[in-house]
C-alpha cells in the first residue's frame, strides 16, 4: 500500500491531499507528476524517521525527475538522512550535488559548515588544533556563501564568524 493511503495524522492527510488537488490542476506531464508522488512519500516517511524508506523513494523521484532545482531539494533531504545516520561524506557529496543544481540553496550551504564545524571541535578535543583550524575555516566558507544568500539567517554563524576573526564583513545584512 502507498504510504499516502496509510497516513493516520491530520496533518498528513491534509498534505496528501492538498499535494494531490495541486498535482492534478498542474499542467506537468506524467513522469513530473509520479516524482512529486515519489518525493512526496519520501518526505513523509523522513517525517517518521523510516529512513531507509524515504532514500528508497528519493532515489525513485530522482530517476523521473527533470527538474534541476526539484532535483536539488531531493538530494538536500537525502543529504539530510545521510548527515543524521553520521555518514557525513556521503551527505557532504548530496548537498554539494544539490548545490550545483541550485546555487541559492543556503540551507544546503549551511548543512555543510554545521558538518565541517563539527569536524573542527572533534579534532580540537583530539589534540589536533591544526586539522580543527581546517575543518573551521572550510566551515567559515561555507557560512559565508550561506549568509550572502540569506543575509537575516544564521545568526549564530555570523556571530562566530566575528568571533573567530573569519568575518571579511563588519554586518551580513
Amino acid at each position: 500500500m502507498p504510504r499516502t493511503q496509510r497516513n493516520d495524522n491530520f496533518v498528513d492527510k491534509t498534505f496528501t491531499v492538498m499535494a494531490d488537488i495541486i498535482l492534478k490542476a498542474l499542467p506537468t506531464n506524467k513522469k513530473a507528476k509520479e516524482a512529486f508522488a515519489y518525493y512526496r512519500d519520501g518526505m513523509s516517511a523522513q517525517g517518521d524517521g523510516e529512513y531507509a524508506e524515504a532514500l528508497e523513494n528519493y532515489e525513485e523521484a530522482l530517476t523521473l525527475e527533470e527538474d534541476p532545482n526539484d532535483r536539488s531539494y531531493i538530494l538536500y533531504n537525502m543529504g539530510l538522512i545521510y548527515a543524521s545516520n553520521g555518514d557525513i561524506d556521503k551527505a557532504i557529496e548530496l548537498y554539494t550535488e544539490a548545490i550545483d543544481l541550485n546555487p541559492r540553496m543556503p540551507q544546503a550551504l549551511n548543512n555543510i559548515a554545521v558538518i565541517y564545524h563539527y569536524e573542527g571541535e572533534k579534532s580540537k578535543e583530539g589534540g589536533d588544533v591544526e586539522k580543527a583550524e581546517s575543518y573551521y575555516d572550510k566551515a567559515a566558507e561555507y557560512w559565508k556563501q550561506a549568509i550572502r544568500i540569506a543575509p537575516n539567517n544564521y545568526m549564530e554563524a555570523q556571530n562566530w564568524l566575528k568571533i573567530t576573526g573569519r568575518s571579511e564583513m563588519d554586518v551580513f545584512f
